[in-house]
């Protein structure tokens, strides 16, 4: 199989395509596969780092606010947009490419319009529970269409193949065992509570663990994982400070900047607070974990907040947006969870029963099933 993948701009569109990438060559060593991306987004360095040839195509996104700034961006965005084009049919010209498979980002775009145009078979994966932009309109083009939740399928066109495939997850997340891990980590048997905000982190996220930090010195048996990110590394010590927590004097706080062992802690993890990108709900539901989730209010049509209420409404989640935070009502989810463990393990059950655990299985044998007919 030759196989293009594209996307960009974010690891929730990355990793996807790198996950598809890896099961086509795991059950076709000799297939070809070619990522297209900006030159210098995240996925140039994640591509190459995953072992896959790369090229490049430049793709900016408009911006709306119309500073000196952006005005700037947007004169080049437009003339990345004319370029990219003839730019994108040379690179499938010169691949000759079985498929092309897009995975969200603005390079996404061209990309996978470019080889519709040209009669070759297409395919897009949506992460989210509500779609992004680009991958709203490739689906117009795109011959499948994979999505993650069927939620998301109400707010793309009618008319068109698509299959519920889930998110790909990393093994490590699956099999990894509370015990064992809680033992990596030297914790007891008592609640554990893991919270993060990303890479860059959150001070409102920041507020609202501090907060539940205040909650639990009073049981004085909570563990309590937290990776503070860039922003929060700046303002959840003062945050502390402010609520009378001394983390130096309780052993069973550990607060990082990033967690590195994601798979370890969440495994740890009986409950887990974070905000709601695509891959970690995903996750969630793989580990099997009950969580509070902070949708990120700064993301493209809210699309967090509508992955979170995929969770809310199996039971599987609760959902606090920031506009309409409670400190009074957070300490009341988290008491109860606290006096009735039975009720984490509902939620738990719930998230589990979400879980798809084969996603790069089913992305892969309908694009051999079709591939097959095809006489490739």
């Amino acid at each position: 199989m030759r196989a293009i993948l594209s996307g960009g701009g974010t690891a929730g569109h990355i990793n996807p395509a790198i996950a598809i990438a890896q099961k086509i060559k795991k059950e076709e060593p000799d297939s070809e596969i070619l990522f297209v991306g900006t030159p210098n987004g995240m996925e140039a360095g994640l591509v190459k780092k995953a072992g896959f040839a790369f090229a490049a195509v430049e793709v900016q996104g408009i911006h709306r606010s119309l500073s000196p700034k952006n005005i700037l961006h947007n004169i080049n965005a437009v003339r990345y947009a004319v370029s990219a084009g003839p730019k994108t049919k040379k690179i499938i010209s010169a691949f000759r490419p079985d498929i092309v498979i897009g995975t969200g980002g603005y390079v996404s775009g061209p990309v996978v319009r470019k080889a519709a145009q040209m009669g070759i078979l297409t395919a897009v994966h949506e992460q989210n529970a509500y779609p992004g932009v680009t991958n709203k309109i490739l689906a117009k083009h795109a011959d499948i269409i994979f999505l993650a939740v069927e939620k998301a399928r109400e707010h793309l066109p009618d008319g068109k193949r698509y299959l519920v495939v889930g998110n790909p997850i990393r093994e490590s997340i699956i099999f990894k065992q509370k015990q064992e891990a809680r033992a990596e980590l030297g914790l007891d048997d008592k609640l554990c509570i893991l919270s993060f905000g990303g890479s860059l982190g959150s001070v409102k996220l920041s507020e609202i663990v501090a907060d539940i930090m205040e909650w639990h010195q009073k049981h004085g048996d909570v563990n309590h994982i937290h990776a503070m990110g860039r922003l929060g590394k700046d303002v959840f010590p003062k945050l502390l400070k402010e609520r009378g927590i001394t983390p130096a004097e309780n052993p069973r706080l550990d607060i990082r900047d990033y967690i590195d062992n994601m798979d370890v802690c969440l495994a740890a993890a009986d409950l887990v607070v974070c905000r709601a990108g695509a891959i970690t709900l995903s996750e969630l539901e793989a580990a099997g974990k009950p969580s509070v989730l902070v949708p990120s209010p700064n993301v493209t049509e809210n699309h967090q907040y509508h992955n979170a209420m995929v969770l809310a409404d199996h039971g599987a989640a609760i959902v606090i947006e920031e506009k309409n935070y409670n400190k009074k009502k957070l300490f009341s989810v988290l008491e109860n969870f606290y006096q009735h463990p039975e009720l984490l393990k509902e939620y738990a059950r719930h998230a589990s029963e979400l879980a798809i655990l084969d996603t790069s299985d089913r992305i892969y044998q309908e694009i051999r099933r079709i591939l097959n007919q095809k006489g490739r």
